[in-house]
């Protein structure tokens, strides 16, 4: 993986986001996103029985369009707002600005390029700054990145929601009481995330 200057470099597998930026739930400051993809795609011969999905749930729609993956009462549950802006990656990500204030916004997407889907962000484990397992749903998930800016109001999570596709989702506070738990912020939405796919399928 690579860095370019002091931004942050969040993993995807082969997949690296170079600039990323998201929101408090509540009140806060943020940023733009972009991504970047430094080098081939890889994919796993087997899944972890630990990381393989209770049942793969609908992707054609969120790979498509990621703006997707929550609708706009959805948003409302947690704390963003309509309507989402699409930067285009890879991985495509959906930016929605906080409903406290335009200055913060959160980005989500699915990654594609990892065919192994979560596990491929396992495979990383020894080059992430943090990495905490988590289940968002019923669904594999962990907080991870190269990069440790949490104290700056920046966390990453991955979701696995097939064997061979995860998304992830980004925070970025820099003011405000979620300032101190980004990963909070970031799991949540990550949540609203797979229960609107699972009502989709």
């Amino acid at each position: 993986m690579r860095k370019n200057g002091s931004r942050p470099r969040h993993i995807g597998a082969l997949v690296v986001l170079t600039t990323v930026a998201a929101v408090s739930l509540s009140a806060c400051s943020g940023g733009g996103n972009s991504a970047d993809n430094s080098s081939p795609p890889s994919s796993s011969s087997s899944v972890d029985a630990s990381l393989k999905v209770p049942a793969p749930l609908p992707t054609q729609e969120f790979l498509s369009n990621p703006c997707s993956a929550l609708t706009d009462a959805e948003l409302d549950g947690v704390g963003l707002k309509p309507p989402g802006k699409v930067s285009q990656g890879p991985p495509d990500l959906c930016r929605w600005e906080s409903a406290g204030t335009r200055m913060n916004s959160v980005a989500v997407g699915a990654v594609p390029q990892n065919k192994g889907g979560i596990s491929d962000i396992y495979d990383q484990k020894a080059t992430q700054a943090y990495f905490e397992p988590f289940s968002a749903s019923g669904y594999p998930g962990v907080v991870a990145a190269a990069d440790d800016l949490r104290s700056h109001g920046t966390c990453s999570v991955w979701v696995g929601i097939t064997d061979q596709l995860a998304f992830t989702v980004v925070t970025s506070i820099t003011t405000g009481a979620n300032k101190a738990t980004p990963c909070k912020s970031a799991q949540k939405v990550s949540e609203a995330v797979v229960t609107h796919l699972k009502g989709a399928a």
